[in-house]
């Protein structure tokens, strides 16, 4: 937002950008469409109950930072310690029980 933007503008950019990134949990509603072809309601709800929160916590930065961290699933901003890259791709498939072609390969390759 830049300066001079109405006051508005923090709910619109809100609502627009809610479930879009890695802060919330946008990346795994939409990794369970496009795997499962899930109607976008049942893919939150899937993805809500696999991480054990509502539906609404499913937006909210902290809460989703804080499961992000306690499921080692990635981070927006990478801390040590913390999975990243192929290491939070091999949690993600675990905490969704589904496959990813690129954590397979992985494993395919290194013969785990």
């Amino acid at each position: 937002m830049g300066v001079g933007d109405p006051p508005g503008m923090a709910i619109a950019h809100s609502t627009a950008s809610g479930m879009g990134g890695m802060r919330t949990a946008g990346d795994l509603v939409a990794r369970m469409q496009m795997s499962r072809g899930m109607r976008i309601k049942e893919a939150k709800e899937y993805v809500a109950s696999k991480l054990g929160v509502s539906v609404i916590d499913l937006v909210d930065p902290v809460v989703m930072t804080e499961i992000r961290q306690d499921l080692n699933i990635g981070l927006t901003t990478p801390l040590p310690g913390y999975a990243k890259g192929m290491e939070a791709k091999f949690n993600i498939a675990k905490v969704l029980e589904i496959e990813i072609n690129s954590v397979n390969k992985f494993k395919e390759r290194t013969k785990r």
